[in-house]
């Protein structure tokens, strides 16, 4: 029990008892690894071709990894968010995400202020229905991409009151 902890006893607890003991056990364990952050998320679609061209023509997203595995997944992305298309059934039916299930919801992308409203503006000009919230903290727009996964647009930068 414990072997390989910093700072572990395998004998038996002292006076101080068995909490102690695992504190002490637990608060010597040094982290084994630092993530950098969320590399991509991998989405099934349709048509491959159909939502890497939405995705840079809507949201200014560029191909990465071109020529790479044959074209499987398709990577696009903007900056270090990337997603990864991979083709699925032309006549598969994509159901709407609700809280109550166990599966990613949406995908959320941050944006500064003036980005969030341009996003607004352009999701508008191209006849792309969105929902906004006003999540206190931040605000988000929510909208869906051609094979209907929920996509959101947030900001934490919210209007000044004066």
């Amino acid at each position: 029990m414990f072997s390989g902890l910093s700072g572990a006893r395998r004998s038996r607890p002292t006076k101080h008892g068995v909490s102690y003991f695992i504190k002490y056990a637990l608060n010597s364990v040094s982290i084994l690894m630092q993530l950098e952050g969320i590399d991509h998320v991998a989405l099934g679609v349709r048509d491959v071709e159909r939502s890497a061209k939405w995705y840079i023509e809507v949201l200014g997203f560029e191909r990465f990894h071109e020529g790479a595995w044959n074209g499987v997944p398709t990577f696009i992305g903007r900056g270090n968010t990337g997603i990864a298309l991979f083709p699925g059934s032309p006549d598969a039916t994509s159901t709407p995400s609700t809280r109550g299930e166990i599966r990613m919801l949406h995908l959320a992308f941050r944006a500064d202020r003036e980005n969030f409203l341009a996003a607004q503006r352009e999701l508008e000009k191209r006849g792309i229905k969105f929902e906004f919230s006003d999540h206190e903290i931040s605000h988000s727009i929510y909208f869906r991409d051609p094979d209907g996964h929920q996509l959101e647009i947030t900001t934490y930068e919210l209007e000044q009151q004066t």
